[in-house]
């Protein structure tokens, strides 16, 4: 399939795409408070002839946007929501926050969600030009950061009757990914004592913050006895009070338990919740867990792995500037030895034996140009997405492209200040030109995506999805 046409398709909507981005940006909205941002998208949408649901699956801010009828139904995942404390100013090499304490694009959600909306817009002019039947489909996914928006969604039915998914995500490098993630529960513990005066009656009180750090002194304990890939965080959201003569009466701390298989996190969430009420009894404090949400690890599919890479290979690579080149090695300069080795050798394991080609090119340019060679091989992500729960409900393929200085971590303040440049917003363009490829191939070529339905239900085996979100629980928004 030529991919001439869906090129023009992209350019004659880069001006549009690129204010989108821009103004979602400048929004930084955290998760599940993502009020603009969507508005913006799905007006966008249905300014061009989509059919738009708001407010899907019980989340203000999820939305679904169909074109088209019947099947096949090939659906892009948006992204949009910020991190917290990430405030910066664009297009700088200082660290410069607009806000202090501010929100910010730390992870790329203004490109993610702006580039599957290009794709989106790209496929139904495709398909209204060419008579193509069928129903490309936008999802509106609110909360990736710490929400797992996608999860709650899942759980609802929003996914099962898709016949595909298909995303991507802004990184330091190019090409399909073809990496799995781990899985992860994230609880609250509060605990509940009583106040005293810390010199004059010590005895009369029991501390709560005893009690979290007795908590956390355990899991430290426990993290020598769980699998080799399992990783356990927290975060102390409330400390007790700012007087140290009080005795703490509350006291709370939010985990993040990871694992590869669902089963692993529920196992080792089980023990941490003994520790909790280990330290519950220590400090005679009463305990309150509170189950925040959950993820399950993404599956790989690597049927629609090959249709993504012959596209990759096809579609043309973004050309930089050399202003924007100077910016990237102005970031760069902002960054430790370290932060750089690191990137340069995660992406250099992904590329495997044929290395010295992409070695060579990182260390002369900012950025990594060639996208990185496609290998059925087994490979591991230490992080997660809530793309996981689509994963196990519909056959969906990954992409990565390059938007950021060689580098660059995620989360970070320099994420920020390139998110709102030309340089990422071509990365941006590139991703929505090889995924609106890849669902054309897959509109033209339905025994590929019947062969991907057949492994996904070879990969779930018998039992299917299953969603790791007990019952009762509902997304929450940050205070």
């Amino acid at each position: 399939m030529s991919t001439i046409s869906i090129d023009s398709l992209i350019r004659n909507k880069a001006e549009k795409l690129c204010a989108v981005s821009e103004r979602i940006w400048e929004f930084a909205e955290l998760r599940f408070q993502e009020k603009r941002s969507a508005a913006l998208l799905a007006n966008v949408l249905e300014e061009e002839g989509f059919d738009v649901q708001r407010g899907i699956a019980g989340i203000e801010t999820a939305f679904v946007a169909n074109f088209g009828t019947g099947k096949p139904v090939i659906s892009f995942l948006g992204e949009f929501d910020a991190l917290s404390d990430l405030s910066q100013e664009a297009g700088v090499t200082e660290q410069q926050a607009i806000v202090s304490g501010g929100a910010g694009h730390g992870c790329g959600h203004n490109l993610l969600g702006t580039s599957a909306l290009g794709a989106a817009l790209a496929v139904k002019e495709y398909m209204q030009e060419n008579g193509l039947s069928g129903t490309v489909r936008y999802y509106g996914c609110p909360g990736e950061e710490g929400g797992s928006g996608k999860t709650f969604m899942a759980k609802e039915g929003v996914f099962d009757d898709a016949d595909a998914a298909i995303t991507w995500h802004p990184f330091t490098h190019s090409g399909v990914q073809r990496a799995e993630t781990l899985a992860n529960y994230q609880v609250y513990f509060k605990f509940k004592g009583k106040s005293a005066h810390a010199a004059g009656g010590p005895h009369l009180g029991r501390s709560a913050l005893d009690a979290v750090e007795l908590m956390n002194i355990g899991t430290n304990f426990l993290r020598e006895h769980v699998v080799q890939d399992a990783r356990l965080h927290y975060a102390i959201t409330n400390a007790g009070g700012v007087s140290p003569n009080v005795v703490q009466p509350e006291a709370e701390v939010l985990y993040l338990v990871r694992a590869p298989e669902t089963e692993q996190v529920e196992s080792i969430y089980q023990r941490v919740v003994k520790i909790a009420k280990g330290a519950a009894l220590m400090t005679e404090t009463e305990l309150e867990i509170t189950f925040d949400k959950a993820c399950s690890g993404f599956i790989r599919n690597t049927i629609l792995e090959q249709v993504m890479q012959d596209q990759v290979e096809r579609v043309q690579v973004p050309e930089y500037s050399a202003e924007e080149l100077d910016f990237a090695r102005g970031i760069q300069t902002t960054l430790s030895e370290e932060d750089i080795s690191s990137d340069k050798r995660s992406i250099l394991q992904l590329i495997g034996k044929d290395a010295a080609l992409w070695e060579e090119e990182m260390d002369t340019s900012p950025i990594l140009t060639t996208p990185i060679p496609y290998h059925d091989a087994e490979n591991f992500q230490y992080g997660s997405t809530d793309v996981g729960d689509v994963s196990r409900i519909t056959p969906t393929i990954q992409f990565h492209a390059a938007c950021f200085a060689v580098g660059t971590p995620l989360h970070t303040w320099q994420v920020v200040s390139q998110g709102k440049t030309s340089l990422a917003q071509k990365g941006m363009l590139y991703a929505s030109e090889v995924m609106a490829a890849t669902a054309l191939t897959l509109f033209d070529k339905p025994e590929q995506l019947e062969a991907a339905k057949l492994e996904l239900q070879k990969r779930l085996g018998p039992d299917g999805y299953t969603s790791p979100i007990p019952e009762g629980v509902k997304p929450t928004i940050l205070a």
